[in-house]
């Protein structure tokens, strides 16, 4: 029986979390999304708190894991919805 969990690890403080609980940002061809249903394509990165996601784009750790630039809208979306998780 396999019992695995689906466990991803935040992209800034390192530490493994329930996929569920953690934001994915995805880029996908030529942009960049939040990926709330976990089921989009592409690369993505996972952010575990409100904490993380502001060291991440203080020092833009998120723009060099996907390899796009990340524009300020999608900082304030993200931002909005950690604030509303946590």
């Amino acid at each position: 029986m396999n019992d695995k969990v689906n466990e991803r690890m935040c992209v800034v403080c390192r530490n493994m979390y329930n996929k569920n609980k953690l934001l994915r940002i995805a880029k996908i061809k030529d942009s960049v999304i939040i990926d709330e249903n976990y089921i989009s394509g592409g690369r993505g990165l996972y952010i575990c708190s409100i904490d993380c996601f502001r060291k991440a784009t203080e020092n833009k750790k998120m723009n060099r894991a996907l390899k796009f630039f990340i524009n300020d809208s999608l900082f304030e979306k993200a931002e909005e919805i950690l604030n509303g998780k946590r």
